[in-house]
């Protein structure tokens, strides 16, 4: 749904490998990245390794942040980590 709390403002090639699952973001909002599986299926990746285990900002308001259950669901259905 197009929510406030269904929401991440990504980078466009961000925002791509997080649809894929090769990027994710924790509950606790750190960023998660599928080394291995970028390299294997991309022979790279090495670009957003330095991302992973960052914590991303997120507003100060907890109604505009992710939802939690949004984001458990990314890691438990499309992270491929």
């Amino acid at each position: 749904q197009h929510r406030m709390d269904n929401g991440l403002l990504l980078r466009s090639d961000v925002h791509t490998l997080f649809d894929c699952g090769y990027i994710t973001v924790t509950p606790d909002h750190r960023v998660l990245v599928a080394k291995k599986q970028l390299k294997d299926d991309f022979d790279n990746g090495e670009p957003y390794v330095p991302f992973h285990g960052t914590k991303i900002l997120v507003p100060e308001r907890e109604s505009e942040r992710p939802l939690r259950q949004q984001l458990e669901w990314h890691n438990d259905t499309k992270f491929r980590g």
